[in-house]
């Protein structure tokens, strides 16, 4: 559990033209959550049936979940958005899952990790907002039509700091949810030794479990909303109104 609040160590220094791309723990994670999914979909993929078997069932859950959450938000386009946010569900749950591993890497634990998904969510909605309307008409649709010339550079300013607020409060929301996960864990085990009482191990394991639990409804909900919100912003974007 110290790995929530220790950094990732350097498994493998490695340096291209001053950037440091060394392969650390984290990067390994990351590996291994991409080879967990892809595996997954190839599995469940590979011969489908009209009698699915337990993958195919779960990958077909997953989708029609997911096509139904997503068509709410973006209609006609869902087809075009739905590959990208079911990869970004997947990848952060399955992430969160490995974080509460003992001996892995937390990904979602770190803010550098959150922070970069929130920054390509906002990359993302933008780019599709200016290929579906077009750079002027986008930039337009900061502000309400009609606006008196008094407040518009007050609605203005508002509207860009909501935008800014999206990826601080995704990247955030996602970081501080798993890591107070694994920093209640962590305290609940070091009673165990601050104590040195065998008769009193028992309430910090049972806390553990009970905790351990809950962390898993939280993964899982802290990945919906991060995929959900995504899929809501891109809407938002592409929408002509």
């Amino acid at each position: 559990m110290t790995a929530a609040i220790e950094p990732a160590y350097v498994l493998w220094p490695l340096a291209f033209f001053g950037f440091d791309l060394s392969v650390t723990s984290a990067v390994i994670v990351l590996w291994l959550a991409v080879a967990i999914i892809f595996l997954f979909g190839y599995l469940a993929s590979r011969r489908p049936s009209l009698v699915p078997d337990e993958l195919q069932n779960l990958l077909e859950i997953v989708y029609e979940f997911w096509e139904s959450q997503v068509t709410e938000v973006l209609g006609k386009r869902t087809v075009v958005w739905l590959p990208f946010i079911i990869g970004l569900f997947l990848l952060i749950v399955v992430s969160n899952i490995l974080g509460m591993l003992p001996g892995l890497y937390p990904l979602t634990a770190n803010i550098n990790v959150t922070v970069a998904l929130a920054v390509i969510v906002f990359i993302t909605y933008h780019v599709a907002g200016v290929r579906e309307q077009g750079l002027v008409n986008y930039l337009k649709a900061l502000v309400p039509s009609g606006m008196p010339l008094a407040i518009l550079p007050l609605m203005l300013v508002i509207e860009l700091m909501s935008h800014l607020a999206r990826p601080f409060s995704l990247a955030i929301r996602l970081f501080a949810n798993i890591t107070a996960g694994h920093l209640i864990v962590f305290t609940l085990l070091s009673m165990i030794v601050v104590y040195k009482n065998i008769w009193l191990a028992g309430f910090p394991l049972l806390g553990r479990v009970a905790v351990g639990m809950f962390e898993v409804f939280v993964a899982f909900l802290q990945a919906y909303v991060f995929a959900y919100l995504a899929a809501l912003y891109i809407g938002l974007a592409v929408s002509e109104e």
